[in-house]
């Protein structure tokens, strides 16, 4: 593997917004040093000037459908819902996605290094997603963390899947009814464990011990502020540790009831548009007032519902309607890499991270700005011409 050394890169303090120019070491896929001058690196390192240009940590999205709803495919690429079941948590996205994906090298060109991909929404119960690099062509060689969260869906979704042709879920209550219904099999399941009186497995109970054990998040898809408070109230009911909102369209408006929880929004998709009655209050400000009310938010793409490589630009919508670049910057990089559980090995540029960055021609959330070069673990994976 490479050893590299950029010179004169500026970087942004993400606690702060201070900028500041360094230059940053990398052996083995990780930072190794960051000083502001490195003056005798290893004899077989490859020096790049950077010229003073912004170098970010690799943005991270952290809820997509990156590869398994594929681009230019039709529908033989459209891997997201198993809609045989409303009920499917024993599904990894992990079987499903396909790293020949164009979408992936969008990724890359944008800038974008890790993502959060897997199931759908069209189930109340959807399956388990994982966090992967967007560089590689074997799957699980890209993997960050498998599994990453639990995928359940609240509101039209599931209803317009299954209640249009008479079967549950028909109603906000039969979804929360279904999730319950698992979530109660799963804990009886875990006490048959424990005692040592259980004789089979049960692979739908299985992928749900996590969930309940803390060990993975739940994900909720939620657009309306009732969906919202009704994720809630059952992530409470059954004591669920780690809980992240995935829309939030009207979160906005139960933002005080999220900050007391302690529950952050993956927000988005921003640029489509109000298409069902649940998008209904979308807005480019929603981001600032979750932001000023104290919710941890992360931007998020949902792609291909918004292009893997508009996140930046969604980044400037949010900037457009006050918030600043700097809380801007964390919620692509340092927020999301929490809300995966992964912020001990990326989302900042920091001795003993993966080395994924991102380097730009320009300030990063400019319009005229692009990316000139973007490492993913340690290796040069785009360089523009």
């Amino acid at each position: 593997m490479d050893t590299l050394l950029l010179k004169n890169c500026l970087t942004i303090c993400q606690e702060t917004g201070k900028k500041t120019l360094q230059d940053i070491l990398i052996e083995n896929g990780i930072i190794s040093q960051i000083s502001q001058t490195i003056e005798n690196p290893p004899s077989d390192c490859k020096i790049y000037e950077i010229g003073e240009r912004y170098v970010l940590p690799g943005l991270i999205d952290c809820h997509t459908h990156l590869g398994i709803i594929e681009e230019a495919t039709g529908n033989i690429g459209v891997d997201n819902n198993e809609t045989s079941d409303s009920v499917t948590p024993h599904l990894r996205g992990l079987d499903a996605i396909n790293p020949q994906d164009i979408a992936f090298w969008d990724a890359i060109r944008a800038g974008v290094t890790t993502v959060m991909t897997g199931p759908g929404s069209n189930n109340a119960i959807g399956g388990v997603n994982l966090v992967i690099k967007t560089h590689g062509n074997i799957i699980d060689q890209m993997i960050v963390r498998s599994p990453a969260g639990l995928k359940i869906s609240l509101g039209e979704n599931p209803m317009a899947t299954y209640g249009v042709h008479g079967k549950c879920p028909v109603t906000r209550m039969g979804i929360a009814g279904l999730i319950r219904d698992l979530f109660m099999r799963a804990q009886d399941y875990i006490e048959l464990k424990r005692s040592g009186k259980l004789d089979y497995r049960d692979i739908r109970l299985e992928a749900v011990i996590p969930v309940l054990s803390g060990d993975i998040s739940l994900r909720a898809h939620a657009h309306r502020a009732d969906d919202i408070v009704t994720a809630v109230r059952i992530a409470e009911e059954f004591k669920i540790k780690k809980l992240v909102i995935e829309h939030g369209t009207e979160a906005h408006l139960v933002a005080d009831y999220l900050v007391e929880r302690n529950i952050p929004v993956a927000f988005g998709p921003m640029l489509t548009p109000r298409i069902k009655m649940e998008l209904k209050a979308r807005n480019y400000d929603s981001v600032l007032k979750l932001t000023e009310a104290g919710v941890k938010v992360s931007l998020i793409s949902d792609h291909p519902y918004n292009s893997i490589d508009q996140l930046r630009t969604v980044a400037g919508l949010a900037i457009s309607e006050g918030l600043s670049e700097l809380d801007a910057l964390r919620c692509l990089t340092v927020h999301p890499a929490e809300l995966l559980d992964c912020d001990n090995q990326i989302g900042k540029l920091q001795e003993g991270f993966d080395a994924d960055i991102a380097i730009y021609t320009d300030e990063p959330f400019s319009t005229m700005s692009k990316v000139m070069m973007t490492i993913s673990s340690g290796k040069i994976v785009y360089q523009k011409d």
